[in-house]
């Protein structure tokens, strides 16, 4: 996750660099319902509008819950399916907020109303992230729900009204990318709080439809879009977030967005990008899904790393025995083709291994949704690279893939 606006907002008055990441537990992103009022394109989860059996009851929650705190995790996000259909989320969110947890919540918006907002407000939430992935006819056509784009807009609203800082969420794809002005749009309209970038990875029916894919040169484009609009809100002194995710290109992106607009800055700003460090996955990013299953990240469903009904979380995230997790967590990790021959692996990480393992089978391979060109990260040109394929059917998927 690179969070834009804090490297921009330090143009304006840079400081010494800090040091790593380095907290004890990583942020927690917790599925604690599957079961959704949408079924959106892009799913991770396949969520559907049906009760999934198995999954965490109230008690066994707040038992993982009291192993992460223990952990040293910062963070929780609540995150679903649809995190409000779950009946007791606000009791698990206030024991997360008593016991000092950072707690968000991850919504597709459109169950906030004035029937639960005092509930929200009063829950504390320190976040409110609801999904908005184009315009109505667009946003619509993603979630397959006719008035998804008006009610998330209301959820957006409500939240506003009741003082809760809300976020808007953007999957960037290449049938939406042409909606990306209006969203930014939306942000200033809404006096929204944050605006959050997620590039699509191969996941669930993410992976399903990964050939909606924004193309290379859309992703740039909607990249520079993104930086404008964020020192755009600097300049003018507004206080507002932009993060993107899922694609750790965008660091280095940003590092020559700054060579080109400040170039007296780019080296100390290198050295504060090489700190961040790229992909997180099982290092500073976890996902515990309804079942209670442990994973590097909220992409990773397909492999599981252990249970929190039979182990508990601290154990299973420092257990290196798993190879998934012995790479992730090695640094440098190990990482082939052009990802590892990048003169700028030090910002990225090598990047996101879902897309890597989906295409070719092997975690370990070159990102194909690297949108860099070789001859700005150091490689020779004319090497043949990753490509995307289109999704079909598992039979056709890698043999080797690993869960």
């Amino acid at each position: 996750m690179l969070r834009i606006s804090q490297y921009m907002r330090g143009l304006m008055a840079p400081a010494s660099d800090p040091p790593p990441r380095a907290p004890q537990g990583p942020v927690v992103i917790w599925n604690l319902v599957r079961r959704c009022n949408l079924c959106c394109e892009h799913c991770y989860s396949i969520s559907a509008d049906r009760d999934f059996p198995g999954e965490l009851d109230t008690q066994e929650v707040y038992r993982v819950m009291d192993d992460l705190r223990a952990f040293g995790v910062p963070v929780l996000i609540l995150s679903g399916g649809e995190p409000l259909l779950r009946p007791d989320l606000f009791a698990i969110a206030q024991r997360a907020k008593t016991l000092g947890f950072y707690v968000g919540l991850s919504s597709n918006g459109t169950l906030i109303g004035p029937d639960n907002i005092q509930r929200i407000r009063d829950t504390g939430f320190d976040y409110v992230g609801i999904s908005q992935d184009g315009t109505q006819p667009i946003h619509d056509r993603f979630r397959r729900k006719d008035g998804a784009f008006a009610a998330a807009l209301n959820g957006i609203r409500t939240c506003r009204a009741a003082g809760i800082k809300v976020g808007v969420r953007f999957t960037l794809t290449q049938g939406n990318a042409a909606d990306l002005p209006a969203i930014l749009s939306l942000l200033n309209e809404e006096d929204v709080d944050k605006f959050y970038l997620s590039h699509l990875n191969y996941a669930g029916r993410g992976n399903v439809n990964r050939r909606k894919d924004a193309f290379l040169q859309t992703t740039r484009q909607a990249m520079d879009r993104v930086f404008d609009a964020c020192w755009n809100d600097i300049e003018r002194g507004v206080q507002r977030d932009y993060v993107t995710g899922n694609n750790d290109a965008d660091g280095v992106y940003l590092l020559f967005w700054i060579r080109r607009r400040f170039p007296r800055l780019e080296q100390s700003m290198r050295r504060r990008l090489a700190h961040w460090g790229g992909n997180a996955s099982g290092t500073h990013i976890a996902n515990i899904d309804n079942l209670g299953n442990v994973h590097p990240d909220t992409y990773w469903w397909h492999y599981n790393l252990g249970n929190v009904k039979s182990r508990p979380f601290s154990e299973i995230w420092n257990d290196t025995r798993d190879p998934i997790m012995a790479g992730l967590k090695r640094k440098p990790r190990t990482i082939q083709g052009r990802c590892g021959a990048c003169k700028y692996f030090d910002i990225c990480g090598g990047n996101t291994r879902v897309r890597a393992l989906r295409i070719t089978g092997d975690p370990w391979a070159e990102d194909p949704g690297c949108y860099l060109a070789d001859a700005e990260i150091g490689i020779a040109p004319g090497a043949a690279r990753v490509a995307v394929t289109p999704f079909r059917g598992v039979q056709h998927e890698p043999r080797a893939l690993v869960g």
